[in-house]
């Protein structure tokens, strides 16, 4: 080690970019922030930070996510505190990604139920919940431009989720601790952008071992006759997979 140069490497930093995704209004939105300060001041972005030396990747995304929502994290669906689920997405380490420096982003997907008008922190101005179809679009030069490369980041956060609730229980993720299958149906729909068939679904997940478990209890708060309440079931791979229609 005394022949070891620290300064013979050019330095770099290394940021957490939070794709929070959770269902308001029948709608997949994404958590923005608008940045208060250059590069990019007054453009909308995702919540992130850079990472303190102190602290690994996990700690300092569960920190913004604390920071920009007030919640706490877990890393696995249907754990049995009331935290969000969070995992590591992708890393994203282009050059010129950052005018300030050369900046790697380990990105981090959240899911979670209806959050919350969010609150703005750390350099924000401003913060709000988008529909995730308004952000994107249906070709990358119909999207809101965000800052940095952060509309591509969200791009595959969105793609993660999407593909990831078919062959495992994440998309419970999104609901409250105890849910109806029709309120299930709508996290498919609105993650997917699809309309499901309400018969063919509730068979299908009723019918999978270990996706949910009857919690006992019915709920009216959809209107019409009581509908019974389920909660997450053990199962963490779905067999068989819950498959995306074709678009």
């Amino acid at each position: 080690m005394s022949r070891y140069d620290p300064s013979a490497f050019p330095p770099f930093a290394v940021t957490v970019d939070l794709v929070v995704l959770t269902v308001r209004d029948h709608a997949l939105c994404a958590l923005l922030v608008r940045r208060g300060e250059p590069p990019f001041q007054g453009y909308w972005a995702l919540p992130g930070g850079f990472v303190r030396p102190d602290e690994g990747l996990a700690e300092a995304a569960s920190r913004e996510l604390a920071e920009e929502t007030g919640l706490r994290a877990h890393s696995a669906p249907g754990h049995a505190d009331t935290g969000v689920h969070l995992e590591q997405l992708a890393t994203y380490g282009h050059p010129q990604r950052d005018p300030r420096m050369r900046v790697v982003s380990v990105a981090h997907l959240v899911l979670a139920p209806d959050l919350p008008t969010p609150r703005p922190g750390g350099d924000a101005s401003s913060a709000r919940w988008a529909p995730v179809g308004d952000l994107l679009g249906d070709a990358p030069a119909d999207g809101v431009p965000l800052a940095f490369d952060h509309g591509r980041i969200l791009a595959d956060g969105v793609e993660r989720a999407r593909s990831k609730i078919e062959y495992s229980s994440l998309a419970t993720a999104f609901c409250p601790p105890e849910f109806t299958v029709g309120e299930l149906r709508r996290v498919y729909e609105a993650v997917w952008g699809v309309v499901l068939d309400p018969r063919n679904f509730h068979r299908k997940v009723t019918g999978t071992p270990g996706f949910l478990l009857p919690s006992g209890g019915t709920t009216t708060r959809q209107g019409g006759r009581p509908a019974q309440l389920f909660t997450a079931g053990g199962a963490t791979v779905l067999n068989p997979p819950m498959l995306r229609p074709e678009a």
